[in-house]
């Protein structure tokens, strides 16, 4: 198997895996084994399912003071976004810049290389976001 599909295939960080408890109902981002509202309640009814890929922007940040190992990608923006299927996560946005963003704004789930280490150039590839519905710029 290649590297690339090998992270792809991670489940709950490269494909936005979720829980959702089978008593209550709540979906929990990342995966939890019991489910913190429900307690002993929650053991063995924990079901992995898929996000869809799709939220919303909460909020947002410009980070232009990074730390080291994300100097080069500076200025770039963080945001907490809330998924169409109720949980929230933190994540990068890219593909755009500041003025093309802001609360409320529909955004993606996209896999992409996230950094290397090593000497062997080992990559990892996790989420980002990216608008969805972008127009074509202005001639």
């Amino acid at each position: 198997m290649a590297i690339p599909r090998f992270w792809r295939e991670t489940p709950s960080r490269y494909n936005l895996f979720a829980s959702k408890c089978g008593n209550c109902g709540e979906v929990h981002f990342p995966p939890r084994f019991v489910c913190p509202s429900c307690h002993r309640k929650s053991i063995g009814r924990m079901e992995s399912i898929k996000l869809c890929g799709t939220g919303k922007i909460l909020s947002y940040s410009v980070v232009h003071d990074a730390p080291e190992d994300f100097e080069m990608q500076k200025p770039y923006i963080i945001a907490i976004i809330e998924m169409k299927d109720g949980v929230r996560l933190t994540a990068p946005i890219i593909d755009c810049d500041e003025p093309d963003i802001g609360i409320g704004t529909e955004v993606e789930a996209t896999f992409r290389k996230l950094g290397e280490e090593g000497k062997a150039g080992v990559i990892h590839y996790g989420y980002k976001f990216r608008r969805m519905n972008r127009t074509p710029p202005e001639k």
